[in-house]
């Protein structure tokens, strides 16, 4: 199935959906052992997606409906492919390698993290926004301000991640190839790139075999960042 027929139009989401996306991660999390890497990754979403509700609940953002609808349709992307894995079908391919080496020993927890939110981020947000604006009826420049405060959340819980997951200074010197491949990943470019892509989409939708090849493109390009995002130390 193409990728950017995943998720029909359908009307827009009211701020009580957030909370039925965070009952189903709550369940993938409590399913999984802790040391699961989809299970660090779900942990880290989880908690920006609960923040995310709270600050609709509290007129954290200027369009209530568009931000539920935004953070939905962004959750079902890594959902979606969650569900594809536990069938048997191959998930998109940004989400490959966090599936395929969740179990590896020689992953630490960061990289886990950071690779998921890569394949979330890099590809999932691009193709959201699109989403947000069919089921709106609405241009990408009506969610911007929707699309920017839910990325200020996500950087806000990058450094919580960080500080977190990286290594203790008494471990720097072992782990200095992690602290470099760490420095080396940024949400801000990946956020700016998930914006210029959801454009792009948006101009191309009514040319669907050429963003379905750009889609495709942008997918395995974002699953080879996270190979190399979860390249085992040990």
């Amino acid at each position: 199935m193409a990728q950017m027929e995943h998720f029909a139009v359908r009307p827009g989401f009211g701020p009580a959906a957030v909370g039925s996306v965070v009952e189903r991660m709550s369940a993938y999390g409590s399913a999984w052992p802790a040391g699961d890497g989809l299970a660090v990754f779900n942990r880290v979403y989880l908690t920006v997606t609960e923040e995310i509700g709270r600050r609709i609940d509290r007129g954290g953002f200027p369009d209530p409906r568009a931000a539920a609808t935004l953070s939905v349709l962004f959750a079902e992307r890594y959902l979606t492919a969650v569900e594809a894995a536990g069938d048997g079908v191959r998930p998109p391919a940004c989400w490959r390698p966090l599936f395929q080496y969740r179990r590896h020993p020689g992953v630490r927890p960061l990289q886990f993290a950071l690779a998921g939110i890569n394949a979330h981020v890099g590809h999932d947000l691009a193709l959201a926004v699109v989403d947000t604006c069919r089921a709106l009826g609405c241009e990408p420049a009506e969610v911007e301000d929707e699309f920017d405060r839910v990325g200020d959340i996500l950087e806000l819980l990058e450094e919580r991640v960080r500080e977190d997951l990286m290594p203790g200074p008494d471990l720097l010197q072992i782990a200095d190839p992690l602290t470099h491949l760490a420095g080396s990943w940024s949400l801000e470019r990946a956020r700016d790139g998930a914006w210029t892509a959801a454009r792009l989409l948006w101009r191309l939708r009514d040319l669907p075999e050429l963003a379905e090849e750009f889609t495709q493109r942008l997918d395995a390009g974002v699953g080879l960042v996270g190979r190399c995002l979860l390249t085992p130390w040990r």
